[in-house]
């Protein structure tokens, strides 16, 4: 059975921003367990479900939780299965795929922060493969909002042009090689984020331009009714320079929720007062008080109200 199995205090809980975290587990229907931390600072307006991106740690996503709490959240990160805190023994033969983290870890997270929000909303800030895997679950329709930071799901014709090839070869090509030649993908010794499961690697290697052909013919059907089963708001946020997601990579995931209220928002790194930002900088520390702060307020909205200075959320076409 999903859900979450126990919470354990850390030590002593930030003076500054009042903010408590605690540790979490959580048991997958599959019986893989997660590990996790919730952030809250006692008002709990609303429970956020933090996603990380492919091969990087919770841990990483830590100071924007503990932000969103001094905002009044209920905020919980995890590590998907073969990633930091819930890697096995071993990830060689563990079976670990991509899908797993959407169709089973999110589902575990959810069920456990659906009964901690106790009638709240629930939200999720998802970072790049963690912005597209909740609509995988079982149930995501019951979340009240998501937002999809430089959601993709690695297509590689999707890829800005300009970094194409090297992408391609990385991880397309070196990639599957070295998973099959060590029995999962050495990701860490390369200085290429987490090490992965053989299974994940594969996936991301091969993905084709249909995200549901990964599954067996007679789960594909299943797994576009949960996507289009989402009804809340979607805000899709990208940026100029990120190569992994280019507005089209962006578009190609927004398409599967065909039920939410969809915006694309893309950002450049004018618009937050920096020269860079790329695929995974939004989550630093520096834009505490730009792209966080928006963040927030549309998560405190409803999904109704985003406010960056010169920057505004369109619509997409229907």
């Amino acid at each position: 059975m999903n859900g979450c199995v126990s919470i354990a205090q850390f030590p002593a809980p930030d003076q500054a921003s009042a903010v408590e975290s605690h540790e979490m587990r959580f048991i997958c229907a599959d019986g893989v367990l997660l590990a996790g931390h919730l952030w809250r600072s006692g008002r709990g307006q609303a429970v956020v479900i933090v996603n990380p991106a492919t091969g990087v740690l919770a841990r990483y996503y830590h100071r924007y939780a503990a932000f969103l709490a001094e905002r009044g959240f209920d905020v919980v990160t995890y590590d998907y299965r073969g990633i930091g805190a819930s890697r096995p023994a071993s990830l060689r033969g563990c079976g670990y795929r991509w899908r797993d983290w959407g169709t089973l870890d999110f589902a575990a997270v959810l069920d456990g922060a659906e009964r901690m929000a106790a009638g709240r909303p629930i939200m999720v800030v998802g970072h790049s493969i963690g912005g597209f895997l909740p609509g995988l679950a079982q149930g995501f329709d019951r979340c009240a909002a998501m937002i999809s930071v430089a959601a993709q799901f690695a297509y590689w014709r999707d890829y800005e042009r300009s970094a194409r090839l090297r992408l391609v070869l990385r991880w397309h090509l070196i990639m599957p090689f070295m998973t099959a030649l060590m029995g999962y993908f050495p990701g860490r010794r390369l200085g290429w984020l987490e090490d992965l499961p053989a299974g994940v690697a594969y996936e991301w290697a091969f993905r084709g331009p249909r995200v549901e052909r990964s599954f067996p013919p007679e789960d594909r059907d299943e797994i576009l009714r949960r996507l289009a089963a989402f009804q809340g708001p979607l805000l899709a946020i990208t940026t100029t320079d990120d190569p992994y997601g280019a507005p089209r990579a962006i578009d190609r995931a927004l398409a599967y929720y065909t039920g939410a209220e969809r915006s694309r928002l893309v950002l450049s790194p004018q618009d937050l007062g920096v020269v860079h930002v790329g695929h995974f900088d939004l989550f630093h520390a520096r834009h505490r008080h730009t792209f966080w702060q928006a963040t927030a307020g549309w998560l405190e909205s409803g999904g109704r109200n985003w406010r960056l200075p010169q920057s505004a959320a369109e619509p997409l076409p229907a």
